[in-house]
This record gives C-alpha cells, structure tokens and sequence, in this order.
C-alpha cells in the first residue's frame, strides 16, 4: 500500500468495505480467506501466487 501511495480509506473505498475490516485484513494476527487477500492484492496493482513443491 506504501508503495501505490493507497491510504487504508481509499483501499476500503475500492473495496466496497469499511476501514475498520481493512485494518482487520492488514493486521498478521487475523486469518482471511485467500478470496479476500486476492481481491486486497488486485486493489494495490498485486496479484496472488501459491506454489506447491
């Protein structure tokens, strides 16, 4: 988010959710569904990548 210069309020707005669930998402001690990290990763220009090995 730093780096696209996105601020919590506007990754909220793009979003269609509320501040306080993107502090919910942002903060490593709550658990998201992969459907929310890959719709928070496409706001900031990001995409998703697992690899099994």
């Amino acid at each position: 988010m730093k780096k696209e210069k996105i601020s919590k309020n506007k990754m909220a707005k793009l979003l269609n959710t509320s501040r306080s669930q993107v502090d919910r998402l942002l903060d490593p001690k709550n658990d998201i569904t992969l459907s929310s990290l890959q719709r928070a990763a496409s706001v900031v220009g990001r995409r998703v990548n697992i690899e099994l090995v």
